[in-house]
């Protein structure tokens, strides 16, 4: 307990000033930690318990959507590195993780050989297909399966999964199809949300925890 944490009853009675800057901070946190993991948190849990796979689209979930290029023709993309973390926690918690864009990117290619990520596909024009061959190839359920898109082309995949989550800023079409929708915008660590409650559904954090605090 920091020093900040240690406060002497007031002399008359009632509480002194520290005595309630220290309720209203612990009130401050109780109610955000409500927010972060509310309702709809906690009934997403059970349908996330069972995932064996979870797939993610790259511009607007990976990425805020923004394609820059370069003077040579390069296509530029920014991650979030809060976003690979989650991803490679889900990997090791059990959850084999793929992705499905329907774009094709150098960046992309370098980011998934950083994270080792297995499954991915560029240039998907029907993610669907590519869906029920992962299905196929891995003799899985789709209750076993979840992904997170945020436009139209995601739609046809979102309501085939077990799981379905999208990002903040995703279209209005998307948003009412999903099962789940992170508080935070796409590329700004949206991803996490969503690994940090699969991972939390397997129950797996604690041991996750414990062994980077030991690293």
């Amino acid at each position: 307990m920091g020093q900040d944490d240690i406060c002497s009853g007031g002399s008359s009675g009632y509480p002194s000033d520290c005595e309630l800057t220290q309720a209203l901070r612990e009130k401050a946190r109780k109610r955000q930690e409500s927010t972060e993991k509310g309702y709809v948190w906690k009934s997403c849990l059970p349908r996330a318990k069972g995932l064996k796979l979870f797939l993610f689209d790259v511009d607007g979930v990976l990425t805020d959507g923004t394609i820059t290029y370069t003077h040579e023709g390069n296509e530029i993309k920014s991650f979030h590195t809060r976003d690979g973390l989650g991803i490679r926690l889900l990997m090791e918690s059990g959850v084999a993780v793929g992705l499905i864009t329907a774009r094709e990117s150098e960046a992309v290619k370098r980011r998934v050989q950083d994270l080792g990520i297995k499954h991915v596909f560029q240039k998907v024009k029907n993610k669907l297909d590519v869906f029920e061959r992962l299905l196929k190839e891995l003799h899985l359920e789709p209750s076993e399966v979840g992904y997170m898109g945020d436009d139209w082309l995601d739609l046809p995949l979102l309501v085939s999964v077990g799981f379905a989550a999208t990002v903040a800023d995703a279209v209005p079409e998307v948003l009412q199809a999903v099962h789940f929708v992170t508080k935070r915008k796409g590329g700004r660590g949206a991803v996490r949300e969503v690994c940090d409650l699969i991972i939390e559904a397997r129950g797996t954090k604690d041991a996750l925890l414990e062994k980077y605090l030991k690293a």
